[in-house]
């Protein structure tokens, strides 16, 4: 797994330090620390605190999540950032390029970003979102999208998570990552849901439970039949000589080819 292709990512309340080592033992392909919507406002300087203390700050399997460059708490959460070796940060109600910009100067050559796209402005700005300096991979916020466009049915953001793969693809990055699941006690249901997520052209989810991350990361991932039939198209191919080529009763061409080898490398990772 690198953080360019990572399936699961475990949020965990920037003032709880006592879960972050949990979090990374919990079988997410990385962590997300938040310093936004998890802690309240009278907790941001302690959850600052308990961040910048933590000792795995450099690793690779950890993003943070800061607040919105339009609060007051955007400013420091940055300087900590980098201050403490933070470099892939997660940007909340991300809606304009410049201050994407902006945070990939300020953080160096080696930051990677996360706009997440969870606001009216911020979907019809996605493709500049996407293509803007530092960008590592769009991210949906679909509670917060929800409660600002008025879409409340899931069937509605549709258009939204078709687009923000095509900007994903459009500006060379990987597949976006789509938002949470409120609930943990149904692994099927969380499964199903990241089947769906997948399907879409998703390349993971966000995660609030430990529970959640073993279903999502299942159905993140090509099914056994779907992998069963990438192996069969491969050998095929490989035992084929001339002619047309028929798997299971149907044509093979370029592009089924080299789907069936990007499932199987998916299969492998």
């Amino acid at each position: 797994m690198t953080i360019q292709t990572l399936r699961t990512l475990l949020f965990v309340p920037g003032d709880r330090p006592e879960r972050f080592e949990k979090a990374l033992q919990s079988g997410a392909d990385a962590i997300a620390l938040d310093l936004e919507d998890a802690v309240l406002p009278e907790a941001k300087q302690q959850a600052r605190d308990a961040i910048a203390g933590w000792s795995g700050a450099r690793t690779p399997r950890v993003i943070l999540r800061i607040n919105a460059s339009d609060t007051a708490w955007f400013e420091a959460d940055l300087e900590m950032a980098r201050a403490r070796g933070y470099s892939e940060i997660m940007l909340p109600k991300a809606c304009d390029p410049e201050v994407v910009g902006r945070i990939a100067r300020h953080m160096g050559p080696q930051a990677g970003i996360y706009p997440i796209v969870e606001t009216v402005q911020g979907a019809v700005r996605m493709r500049e979102l996407a293509a803007a300096s530092g960008v590592r991979r769009l991210v949906f916020g679909t509670v917060d999208f929800s409660r600002d466009s008025g879409i409340q049915n899931e069937d509605g953001w549709l258009p939204i998570r078709v687009e923000m793969v095509l900007a994903s693809r459009l500006a060379g990055r990987a597949g976006p990552i789509d938002g949470t699941l409120l609930g943990w006690n149904d692994p099927d249901a969380l499964r199903a849901q990241a089947v769906r997520s997948r399907s879409l052209g998703f390349g993971g989810r966000l995660c609030i439970h430990p529970a959640q991350v073993a279903p999502i990361r299942a159905g993140m991932q090509p099914s056994d039949e779907e992998l069963a039939w990438a192996r069969r198209v491969i050998d095929a191919v490989d035992q084929a000589r001339h002619g047309a080529i028929v798997v299971d009763g149907k044509l093979v061409d370029k592009p089924v080819v080299d789907l069936a080898r990007d499932w199987i490398a998916q299969g492998q990772s």
